[in-house]
Formats: C-alpha cells, sequence, structure tokens
C-alpha cells in the first residue's frame, strides 16, 4: 500500500513549518508566497488531513508536555513519576522530551511541542529566558520545576529554533530577554544548603567545597551566604552536566585543593561523581573527606558509608507542577517552595 502523506511531507515539500502549513489549511493567516505553495503541496501529495490533525490546528489536543534534562538522573524519574500520576488521575496523556540539558535542544522540542499544538508544559529549564519568551508569547501555559531558567544579557544576539519558527510564520520577533512571570513548583534551596554547611561546621570543617552542574547557579549562591565572607571560590567548582564531566570536576577539586575536608555536591549526579573521585583518589569517607549530596536517592542509603543528604520531595514536585497546570485556566497559579530535609547518615565526620 502507498504510504499517506502526512502534515510533514507537505511543509518539507512546500519549504515552510508544519505550523505553518497547519494554519493555511485551517483557513488561518500565512504570506500569499506561503499559502500557494502549502496548497500546491498538498494538492500534489494528495494530503488529506486527519481527525488528530484537526484537532491540533483547533487547539483542542488535550495532555501536557514535560521536558527534564536527563530521564536517567533518578531525582529526573521521580519527577516524572508525580507529573504523571497527577496525568493519569485526571486522564491526560503526557508527552515527555529530555532535553538532555542542552539549551538548543530544549528549543527545538519547545518548537515540536507548539507544532502539535500541545499548550500546557512542566518544565526543568535548560536555557535561559529568551528561549521560552516566545512560547508563552504563542500562548503556552508553562510551569517550570525544581529550577527557573538563567537571564540572559538581552544584546539582541542568537535567536532560539523557536524564535527562528515564529519567523518563519509571519510572526513578530521576541523581545529581549528579561525576567518571567511564570509559576514555579522548586525547593527550598536556601534552608537546604545552609543547614548543611551548618552542620558540616558544628563538626569543625572549615574548608568546604561545593560541586556545581548546570541549572546549580541558585544552589551555589545560597552556598556562598552559607559560607559566608570571604568565599573562596577555587572551592565552587561547576561540571557540564554529563557523568564524564562530573567526575573529572570532583577528581580536579580533589586534587587541586587537598586542603579541603567537605564537599556539598549539588545534585545525585555530582555526588555519585565525588563518591567515585574519593574511591579513585583513594581518600577515605569521612575520614580524609566528608561528603553531603543534594537529592536523596535510593543508592545513597546503599553506599558504604550510607550518604547524608538534603532531601527535596521529587515526586511531590512533579504532581504539584502537573496540578498548576492543570489548575491554570480556570485561575492564576501562584509558585510553590516545598520544604527539604538534611538526613544525617554516615559520610560525615569530625574534622580531624
Amino acid at each position: 500500500m502507498e504510504k499517506r502523506a502526512t502534515i510533514k511531507d507537505v511543509a518539507e515539500a512546500a519549504g515552510v513549518g508544519v505550523a505553518t502549513v497547519s494554519r493555511v489549511l485551517s483557513g488561518g493567516s500565512a504570506s500569499a508566497g506561503a499559502r500557494e505553495r502549502v496548497l500546491a503541496a498538498a494538492a500534489q501529495l494528495d494530503y488529506r488531513p486527519s481527525a488528530l490533525g484537526r484537532n491540533l490546528r483547533q487547539r483542542r489536543t488535550g495532555g501536557m508536555g514535560l521536558l527534564v534534562p536527563d530521564l536517567t538522573d533518578t531525582f529526573y524519574g521521580q519527577l516524572a513519576e508525580g507529573v504523571l500520576a497527577c496525568a493519569r488521575s485526571a486522564g491526560e496523556p503526557v508527552v515527555l522530551g529530555s532535553t538532555g540539558g542542552d539549551p538548543e535542544q530544549e528549543a527545538d522540542l519547545i518548537g515540536m511541542l507548539l507544532e502539535q499544538s500541545v499548550d500546557r508544559l512542566i518544565a526543568v529549564p535548560s536555557g535561559d529566558a529568551e528561549t521560552w519568551i516566545p512560547a508563552i508569547r504563542a500562548g503556552m501555559t508553562v510551569i517550570f520545576a525544581d529550577r527557573l531558567p538563567s537571564q540572559a544579557s538581552a544584546d539582541g544576539t542568537g535567536q532560539s529554533a523557536v524564535g527562528d519558527l515564529m519567523a518563519l510564520d509571519g510572526l513578530p520577533p521576541a523581545p529581549p530577554a528579561r525576567p518571567l512571570d511564570v509559576p514555579a513548583v522548586v525547593a527550598d534551596d536556601r534552608a537546604g544548603i545552609r543547614t548543611a554547611v551548618r552542620y558540616l561546621r558544628g563538626l569543625g570543617h572549615k574548608r568546604i567545597a561545593f560541586l556545581g552542574g548546570p541549572g546549580h547557579e541558585g544552589r551555589a549562591h545560597a552556598f556562598r551566604v552559607a559560607v559566608g565572607a570571604p568565599v573562596d571560590e577555587e572551592l565552587i567548582v561547576f561540571g557540564t552536566g554529563s557523568r564524564d564531566s562530573a567526575y573529572a570536576a570532583a577528581s580536579g577539586l580533589y586534587q587541586s585543593r587537598p586542603d579541603l575536608s567537605a564537599v556539598v555536591a549539588g545534585g545525585n549526579v555530582l555526588g555519585e561523581a565525588a563518591v567515585l573521585a574519593a574511591r579513585e583518589l583513594d581518600l577515605r569517607v569521612p575520614k580524609d573527606v566528608s561528603l553531603v549530596m543534594y537529592d536523596d536517592v535510593p543508592w545513597a542509603e546503599l553506599c558504604s558509608p550510607p550518604l547524608t543528604v538534603i532531601a527535596q520531595p521529587g515526586r511531590d514536585m512533579g504532581y504539584r507542577a502537573a496540578e498548576l497546570v492543570l489548575r491554570a485556566g480556570t485561575r492564576r497559579a501562584r509558585s510553590v517552595v516545598l520544604p527539604t530535609e538534611l538526613i544525617i547518615r554516615g559520610s560525615c565526620g569530625p574534622r580531624r
């Protein structure tokens, strides 16, 4: 049987975006040239919109999107479980995507969701505010979880893939980056980090390091405030997000600052790297170095010794974010800050 033409086939043949094809075929606005090319391509391919296609053009798809940086990260798995549980109870499907912590990939996925008329989205953002402005201007309801987008300089350079899509569709460009008025569900990073630093200080530790990754700028700021001035910036180290980068950052930190006595890891991938690097360098935990990890994941309790952690409620975070996005059409959503808890196990000891 001959393969049935899809809306993507029409878009490729006409040299326009899927959103433009959808708008032309539903009687929406488009330039005369684009309209002519789309109609010619549709006729040539004998394209017949499906019932799902009609629903997409009428923006009645239902469901929500969920974007996270890493599906293999246990914390984001817990967050996704919460979103799925809430969506299931409401009878809503979820489109799940992994950005890889890459702002460009995130922008591409946002553009794809806009093309598919998914108008509700929960995201752990990787890009800056400029990445998200086009989606919000297009009418998408967005709830951030775990963290907020970083703020980029508004120099007018560099356009996201979503911005490119809007330009192709004849829409006005997005304004310069600015703080976003978008609700979020986050953990109380400031209290969590402060409690961990105070605990380590109580054990006699003075040279405490922070190991961070993408999106951990807020936790790093909380760490700087907690340790107080003067801050030794050499003890604040960032990886790029991958496990290899996290390991390299932890190993480099241990070797460049043998005088440090404790490390606060900003996430479970970084905590795993800190444990592995210490083992490779024959550093004993907690005799030679004490470790505190942000995120309580199942393997933390199975380590030898079990890791002291700053626990944040990942599943509850996802569930609350899904509740907010589902209620967004009925009332103004407000941000939620969830409590953290320091769970003391065996990875911290007194400074010798």
